[in-house]
């Protein structure tokens, strides 16, 4: 059985042979193979210490051709044939038929799209397709957002799912109807590029609007790293407006490390100098924050940054985490959760260059020929931190110094009213599992189009609204109570934090209830806080997926529950072995005026006679005070 995830925790076999066979992944060698694989020792190290380096400039890894054809999976040959993501499904899409052969579904991911279709009906499928839009820190100007609520009613099923990677999720689209909402999302200056796919997804940071020089550099940083990954050879623009292409100026230190070569990171000449014809072996996930404030949930990344500032509050590098990650396959003990361990400490001017070479370690020796095995917490399972952190300073050109100290880390979730620190307010507001519906939905409409409100997506799938004026504030609280969203102090503490991936009925992967179930779990464990006596203001962070791949990251939850089966999630086994270790209610002489003994001496006999049979000494005297009164019913003895 496996142990969840804690913030110090990484989840492994309890079975020794099974923890073996966890660490005895077999290495895929990538496209180009760096050197053999060194041994390593038979433990996973989470957060090492790493020793100061004297050395500050190392050589460029040594490539050596192979003339032997490595075992590619099915993904990874429909890649090679795709002309840079773009056949067959240019082709598809053009059929009358209202789904995509299996090539251009693999393909449509790396546009932002998944394919799916109505399990809740039976015989026939009805095909339809997600969208899913990329928005670095969760920012949605004006516009995006009055595009996309316009397009859930017009080619949606009338909903807007806010996700737990600060983005949105348009869901039921007719093939027929993609280019028009693909073109709009666009000309909104929104995309969906890279959204899916195997590739780098969205980059999450910090959504409090807080005028701060470090959320402020946290945020540009992620801007600035997402522009660094995303793919350039047009194949998006091409597919969705005609080649017509709709980007930002891209600041010239991300273009600088882009086209830099210095250390082998580039395929020189390719329309995708560092993604190449391949892209990446599966997705990859970086999140970007300032100490104290996890509420990216930085450790389950593959690439966690952290902003580390002086003593005036001067942003001046970053401390880099590497390996995180949640997906699993059930019943397969070799996949497994990962917490992100430390990996080095960049002054500010080199974070581009130390984020790229990471995946550019990533795309030359992550596995390609079994996907459940690709993302890069195997790999760094497999090599060790030592020998990851050597090969990326290789393609950095310079060493890592050691991680700099950081104090705890806090959950914030920025709900309710605050400042945003330049005379402005800020808006946070929970929205059960991220849907965005009923009267919710018209009032937010309403209140973006009479104010004017840009938005933050969080990632714990809420929203947060930016830029109000003070005297907007009455307004504003009185038109979102009337609509259901409250502030944080009226909301059950339980759903405030809870979190549920879409699941049934449109993920094809689902194999259990997620956003449709968690309304009723919650209810059910609020009955259970009140039956054994926990106060309303009490809580515990519960997370539920319909499958083992982890969106709603359960893994890092106290109690997360992941769908196995109809109505069936894992967990339970150690749910009951606590359950079967519980002692029953406390009983307070506060709440039930009773105090069972009344001298030390009393206490030690019955504790004495309680070991014996195997009970506390309350539990003892409470049967012994059952017992009598039940034989002393209407005054009388039995």
């Amino acid at each position: 059985m496996t142990t969840s995830l804690g913030a110090s925790h990484i989840c492994i076999s309890n079975d020794p042979k099974q923890q073996q066979q966890q660490l005895e992944i077999q290495k895929f060698n990538g496209l180009r193979l760096l050197r053999s694989p060194q041994s390593f020792n038979n433990r996973i190290h989470l957060f090492s210490h790493v020793s100061p380096f004297l050395v500050r400039a190392v050589s460029a890894p040594t490539k050596t051709e192979t003339s032997a054809q490595p075992k590619r999976s099915k993904v990874e040959i429909f890649k090679e044939q795709s002309n840079f993501i773009r056949y067959p499904l240019n082709e598809e899409l053009l059929t009358e038929a209202p789904n995509i052969n299996e090539a251009a579904t693999q393909l449509i991911k790396f546009h932002g799209s998944y394919q799916q279709y109505n399990r809740d009906e039976r015989g026939s499928r009805t095909y339809s397709f997600m969208l899913r839009t990329k928005n670095p820190c969760g920012k949605v100007s004006n516009q995006l957002y009055l595009a996309m609520d316009d397009l859930a009613d017009q080619f949606g099923i009338g909903t807007l799912r806010l996700t737990t990677r600060q983005t949105f999720q348009l869901h039921g689209v007719m093939k027929q109807n993609l280019k028009t909402v693909m073109s709009t999302i666009i000309k909104s200056m929104g995309s969906t590029l890279g959204a899916c796919g195997d590739l780098n997804r969205n980059v999450l940071a910090p959504s409090a609007p807080l005028v701060r020089k470090d959320y402020l550099f946290a945020q540009q940083t992620a801007d600035n790293i997402a522009a660094l990954l995303t793919p350039q050879s047009g194949f998006y623009y091409d597919m969705w407006v005609d080649g017509e292409k709709y980007m930002s100026a891209e600041p010239p230190e991300v273009v600088n490390a882009r086209n830099d070569n210095t250390h082998g990171t580039n395929f020189p000449d390719s329309p995708e100098p560092i993604y190449g014809t391949q892209f990446l072996p599966r997705k990859f996930k970086i999140a970007v924050t300032v100490p104290t404030d996890n509420s990216v949930d930085l450790f389950t990344n593959d690439i966690g940054v952290v902003v580390v500032s002086d003593d005036n509050e001067e942003p001046v590098g970053f401390n880099i985490y590497v390996g995180g990650g949640m997906g699993r396959t059930h019943r397969v003990e070799t996949t497994f959760p990962r917490l992100a361990e430390p990996l080095g400490y960049v002054p500010k001017k080199d974070i581009l260059s130390a984020v790229k070479a990471i995946v550019v370690t990533q795309r030359e020796n992550g596995r390609r020929d079994d996907r459940r095995y690709s993302r890069m917490k195997y790999l760094i399972s497999s090599w060790g931190i030592e020998k990851f952190r050597t090969v990326v300073e290789q393609y950095h050109g310079k060493k890592f110094e050691p991680c700099h100290e950081l104090p705890e880390w806090e959950f914030k979730s920025y709900l309710g009213w605050h400042e945003q620190g330049d005379g402005n307010l800020y808006c946070g507001l929970h929205v059960d599992s991220g849907r965005v519906k009923g009267t919710m939905k018209k009032t937010l409409r309403e209140l973006f189009e009479k104010y004017n409100l840009n938005a933050r997506i969080t990632p714990n799938q809420n929203i947060i609204l930016c830029d109000i004026r003070r005297s907007w504030k009455r307004p504003i609280t009185t038109a979102l109570a009337q609509a259901g969203l409250l502030l944080p102090k009226y909301v059950d503490p339980l759903n405030v934090t809870a979190m549920a991936c879409p699941a049934m009925p449109l993920c094809p992967l689902a194999i259990a209830e997620a956003e449709r179930g968690i309304p009723d779990i919650l209810k059910r464990v609020r009955t259970v806080f009140e039956k054994v006596g926990l106060k309303y203001n009490e809580s515990v962070v519960i997370r539920i997926t319909g499958c083992p791949n982890g969106c709603a990251r359960p893994y890092m939850a106290e109690l997360g529950l992941v769908g196995d089966g109809p109505n069936s999630y894992q967990g339970f086994e150690k749910l009951q072995e606590l359950v079967d270790k519980w002692e029953g209610i406390p009983l307070s002489s506060a709440r039930y005026n009773l105090k069972l003994f009344a001298d030390k001496e009393t206490y030690e006999a019955i504790d004495k006679l309680a070991k014996i049979q195997d009970k506390s000494a309350h539990q003892l005297a409470i049967d012994i005070i059952r017992n009598y009164v039940a034989s002393h019913q209407n005054g009388k003895q039995e």
